[in-house]
């Protein structure tokens, strides 16, 4: 598994727990842009990230989409699937990546085997809905810059003594992730550009030079 700063240590498996579901699993390559699991379908397996990256998201009828969460090495998605019901989400990679996949049947039996395991994974869960909690308090009470900024602030890393927003994350991105438009996304950039809060180079990497206001 690659090294890459983690969003949140509380979302990240540990290296033994990846080795430890490795035995349970395959891995699998998919190329940027390939769609994992669809919303709605039957629900088969847990996933795993070994490499690269990918985004959970819904979408309507009309093809507009809501993105619930960027995932890294490490992270995982699919765990729902314990229930058997259909899936909640759609996740689409970003980039190439390599997986673990854990059929049901096997991951069920591993949780019922190791206790701890168990106790450790519904910790884990309880921190997404925690998560969850937060976004939709987000999308219902502060405006959006509001949303733009704490998006902003809860995705950067510490990197080499400054925050940084790990990977590329675009102007549609955003948008996508704090129910806003593209334009207005880029409306408040130019204003924490402008006003020295953020740097964002060629590559779409934003380096927060100093904590936005609360309120513009």
């Amino acid at each position: 598994m690659k090294d890459e700063p983690a969003k949140d240590d509380a979302n990240v498996l540990s290296a033994d727990d990846v080795a430890r579901l490795s035995k349970l699993a395959y891995a699998r390559q998919f190329p940027a842009r390939a769609v994992i699991v669809t919303e709605g379908e039957e629900t088969d397996a847990l996933y795993v990230i070994l490499e690269g990256r990918a985004k959970a998201y819904v979408s309507d009828a009309a093809g507009k989409e809501a993105v619930l969460s960027i995932m890294g090495p490490g992270e995982y998605f699919g765990e729902l699937s314990i229930d058997e019901r259909p899936r909640s989400a759609s996740v689409m990679t970003l980039e190439p990546a390599r997986l673990l996949v854990i059929p049901n049947e096997k991951f069920r039996a591993f949780l019922a085997e190791d206790p701890e395991f168990t106790l450790h994974f519904i910790r884990k869960l309880m921190h997404r809905i925690r998560e969850l909690t937060k976004l939709v308090g987000s999308l219902t009470l502060l405006d959006a810059y509001g949303r733009v900024a704490r998006l902003l602030l809860e995705s950067a890393v510490e990197e080499n003594g400054v925050q940084v927003v790990p990977g590329r994350l675009t102007q549609a991105d955003v948008a996508s992730r704090v129910g806003c438009s593209r334009e207005m996304v880029s409306r408040i950039f130019k204003e924490l550009t402008r006003g020295g809060y953020i740097v964002v180079d060629g590559e779409h990497r934003i380096t927060i030079v100093k904590r936005p206001p609360d309120k513009w």
